[in-house]
């Protein structure tokens, strides 16, 4: 009988999604020979920042479908996907292989070291232990189908490669060589767009005010616009921060479509009412009637944005409760619960950067992750069109795209 050749699969990407995909191939196929292709010099590099440097490894949410509600592009499919992989088993994973992880008040997980060295040492050892190939600073240039149903790969250095099975997790297509080869098996590519993104603002209410943050803020880009809310942040460039971010994601498309320029309404106490805040003013009448609204910052706003907002309806230093006029009182509330802001641009977040768009969902089967058009070509992470909300759920995206295809390519 001739001698069975092992399989020879190839992880197109040394990220999260690769690394996963390699790992799970060469734990339940220890027979194949695994190896990931990374195009730069360093591998998991969003790893090595996300979340400042201690990686935001997932999020705390155990239920399916609320899970799934987190990505603006991709929800359906990946609803079925969290039932075989969450982030329960996310974290099962790595406590298997002595890594605990933490959950931090809004859900968001890190390892206990508040160090994203722990997850990169623990992929590269378990990849050293299983037998994993690395090959650095080789991007793919092209890939075609052979007519015996394997693949070959062409390199940026001229050289060629031929594999059973590919996966590709090179992470967002912006950019990349694969896009006419990937539309040339068949493949359709979703247009790309940058997600989780920063607001540029040049305001007189926010200028100079960087470094301040207020916890339970609200904004949408209409008035009939869908809600984002959580804490925003104040940058020498503009708006940062969670609920910035989360609009940012939801509406990636459309505000690509207007160039990043566009106007957003500011709710700067979360979910307050004009009639909640008319009560409050009448009651801070009466109870600090002769003190100057400067004074003390109302509502727990940071003080200097407090005096800010006061300044630019015209309130004058010194003003007392008692006599703050109606008009003033109106125009400040305005302020406070629909403030419009114009943005100018945008600018991308250290911590996380991500882009909507890539391969389109419709021509991937997500049991396995396999193309079906092209059998043996698998997906996961980024370069598909999936992406969500900051808080660690697309790293949620990776490790379950990730596991899936691993499996599904060590099926015999």
């Amino acid at each position: 009988m001739p001698e069975k050749k092992n399989r020879t699969v190839a992880i197109i990407g040394g990220g999260a999604a690769g690394y996963f995909a390699a790992l799970t191939v060469a734990e339940f196929d220890p027979s194949a020979q695994v190896t990931i292709y990374e195009s730069g010099r360093r591998t998991l590099a969003k790893v090595q920042i996300s979340g400042g440097g201690r990686c935001n490894v997932t999020h705390n949410c155990f239920v399916p479908k609320q899970l799934a509600s987190h990505y603006p592009r991709g929800s359906r499919e990946l609803l079925g996907a969290f039932h075989r992989w969450q982030p329960q088993d996310t974290i099962n994973w790595f406590a298997d292989r002595s890594v605990t992880l933490k959950t931090e008040p809004d859900g968001r997980m890190f390892p206990t070291t508040d160090d994203s060295k722990t997850i990169i040492e623990c992929f590269e050892r378990n990849a050293s232990k299983l037998g994993v190939r690395l090959c650095k600073n080789l991007g793919l240039h092209s890939l075609k189908m052979d007519e015996d149903g394997r693949f070959t790969l062409e390199f940026s250095d001229g050289s060629f490669q031929q594999a059973d099975k590919v996966c590709l997790a090179t992470g967002s297509l912006k950019d990349s060589k694969l896009s006419r080869s990937l539309e040339n098996l068949g493949h359709r590519i979703e247009p790309l767009a940058p997600s989780l993104f920063a607001f540029n603002l040049a305001d007189k209410r926010t200028h100079g005010l960087s470094g301040l943050s207020v916890q339970d803020a609200s904004v949408r880009t209409s008035r009939k616009g869908s809600i984002q809310r959580g804490p925003i942040l104040m940058t020498h460039r503009g708006l940062s921060g969670p609920a910035i971010l989360r609009l940012s994601a939801w509406e990636a498309r459309e505000l690509q479509e207007e160039n990043y320029h566009f106007d957003i309404w500011i709710n700067w106490l979360g979910d307050g009412s004009e009639n909640q805040l008319r009560d409050r003013f009448n009651q801070l009448r009466a109870q600090h009637g002769k003190v100057a609204l400067q004074s003390k910052s109302a509502f727990g706003l940071p003080r200097r944005l407090w005096e800010r907002l006061v300044e630019v309806v015209g309130i004058p230093e010194g003003q007392k409760w008692a006599q703050l006029p109606k008009d003033k009182e109106s125009a400040l509330i305005q302020e406070l619960i629909a403030g419009r802001y114009h943005i100018l641009g945008k600018t991308t977040n250290k911590d996380e950067f991500v882009t909507c768009g890539g391969i389109r969902l419709k021509d991937v089967d997500f049991r396995s992750m396999e193309s079906k058009i092209v059998p043996g070509l698998h997906f996961a992470g980024e370069c598909l069109d999936i992406d969500g909300i900051t808080g660690g759920f697309n790293f949620q995206a990776a490790w379950t795209t990730g596991r899936i295809a691993g499996l599904a390519m060590s099926d015999p």
